[in-house]
């Protein structure tokens, strides 16, 4: 009769394997996310009028503005562009992010929480 409670077959060895896998996977992750931190997305918008620069956590670090999109008469237009850019470049980085978390989860969608 076999023991209640118990890992029949070896587990406990298993379980460290598990744990230190999963530690490895751990530091890796925590690798690749300072290493996504220093990277920097630009995007453009209005055809390279309105050009956008965040990092990787997601700061915007530069906004370049030709001359011909700074119009006083129509401020809405560069508020647009500008936004266009911005949202582009953030889910550039968001982007790359996941990008970064499939690698290290093996497309098992853990990166953003737990399935269940």
């Amino acid at each position: 009769m076999a023991k209640r409670g118990g890992f029949p077959g070896g587990m406990p060895g298993n379980m460290n394997n598990l744990m230190k896998q999963a530690q490895r996977m751990q530091r890796q992750m925590e690798e690749n996310q300072k290493e996504l931190e220093t990277k920097e997305f630009t995007a453009k918008a209005g055809g390279g009028a309105v050009e956008v620069t965040v990092t990787g956590k997601k700061e915007i670090t530069k906004v370049k503005l030709s001359q011909e999109v700074v119009d006083p008469e129509d401020i809405e237009m560069l508020e647009d562009l500008v936004m266009a850019a911005t949202n582009e470049a953030l889910r550039m980085a968001e982007e790359a992010n996941a990008e970064a978390m499939n690698k290290m989860t093996g497309g098992l969608g853990l990166g953003g929480g737990f399935p269940f």
